[in-house]
């Protein structure tokens, strides 16, 4: 599976982007995928997860309520859609599939994508 995140960019706090994630591969749609994002000098961290036909999400706390994830199989993309930017939201966006199920643990996510930057300003 190759993995192609996109639709980051820069915004002033309060403000929404939407990133996708476009996979290759004929197995996509049996995989989980999850939104993991890592900002300077930090671990990569967990942010949202969706199972292979979308009835299960899990995110992480800090964003609840502002971001959601959702996959549409047949253009085998996974979407983070987020609102109400803050700059702690600030980082390098990585979509990342498993084929373990909707789990945080970045370990069980076997293929990644390149990264999108997302800039946050107040």
């Amino acid at each position: 599976v190759q993995l192609q995140a996109s639709g980051g960019g820069q915004v002033q706090a309060g403000a929404s982007l939407r990133l996708s994630c476009v996979a290759s591969g004929q197995s996509f749609n049996t995989y989980a995928v999850a939104w993991f994002r890592q900002a300077g000098g930090k671990e990569r961290e967990f942010v949202a997860t969706i199972n292979w036909n979308g009835s299960n999400k899990v995110y992480e706390d800090s964003v609840k309520g502002r971001f959601t994830i959702s996959r549409d199989n047949a253009k085998k993309t996974v979407y983070l859609q987020m609102d109400s930017l803050k700059p702690e939201d600030t980082a390098v966006y990585y979509c990342g599939a498993s084929p373990k199920g909707p789990i945080k643990q970045r370990i069980w996510y076997d293929w990644w994508g390149q990264g999108t930057q997302v800039t946050v300003s107040s």
